[in-house]
């Protein structure tokens, strides 16, 4: 796969998000102004060196649209030997996690308030993560709206170029059409190859990952939920 591929600059006209930022609390606002410049990651579009991001060389996590920062936080709490970026595009989430950092001690995670498309495109260095998280992201249910799901083929070769050999994607739906879209684009992407077995989910959430807001918000739906495992090949 070529590098070049993602040094070309894209216009990328339809997003997998749409910004509706809710009001932020007084917390949130101090979390941002204050602890942003010691959590965030640094200013500039030049590839990061996770070393000194993070003063060691630990395997490092991204999570893609973290919300609250509820579970990226406690995944973050019970693994202080990994590293953990997560990002977001909602400014009271990242204040939530921000304060959740602070709160709990956390030094082994960093945010970023932006597109995670960009952030992988111009920041994750290629062969770089060891694994990718997306969790719950928005499911787009409408037909007409199927475009805008970040689950495509050219999103795949993206996260592909920046995952170690063996490195692991985790995803995560309450919506069973968005699982068998998931699966399908996975199942036919030469890099990947289903952890479990082919076409597989998980018989139940891993124990790695905790219960999150949204996955509470579709169970009360009477939504299923289903946890879909790739490695990169090597």
């Amino acid at each position: 796969m070529s590098e070049e591929k993602f040094k070309v600059p894209y216009l990328r006209t339809i997003k997998s998000f749409v910004l509706r930022e809710g009001r932020l609390t007084a917390g949130q606002q101090r979390a941002l102004d204050e602890l942003m410049p010691r959590f965030g990651l640094p200013e500039g579009g030049s590839p990061l060196n996770f070393t000194e991001l993070f003063g060691n060389d630990h395997p490092v996590t991204l999570e893609i649209g973290f919300g609250n920062g509820e579970s990226l936080a406690a995944m973050a709490e019970a693994a202080p030997e990994l590293n953990f970026i997560g990002v977001e595009v909602h400014r009271p989430g990242v204040g939530h996690l921000l304060h959740l950092i602070e709160q709990k001690g956390l030094s082994n995670v960093r945010v970023a308030n932006e597109d995670a498309v960009e952030l992988l495109k111009q920041r994750i260095p290629p062969v770089s993560l060891a694994r990718l998280l997306l969790f719950f992201a928005d499911p787009w249910h409408k037909s007409r709206h199927h475009k805008r799901r970040i689950v495509q083929s050219d999103f795949t070769d993206l996260v592909a170029s920046r995952l170690i050999p063996g490195g692991l994607w985790h995803l995560a739906t309450d919506w069973e059409n968005y699982a068998e879209h998931m699966r399908a684009v996975l199942e036919a992407h030469p890099a990947f190859e289903n952890a479990i077995a082919p076409n597989a989910c998980t018989p139940e959430r891993p124990a790695w990952r905790p219960e999150t807001k949204f996955e509470r918000r579709g169970q009360r739906l009477g939504h299923g939920v289903w946890d879909m495992l790739y490695t990169r090949r090597s």
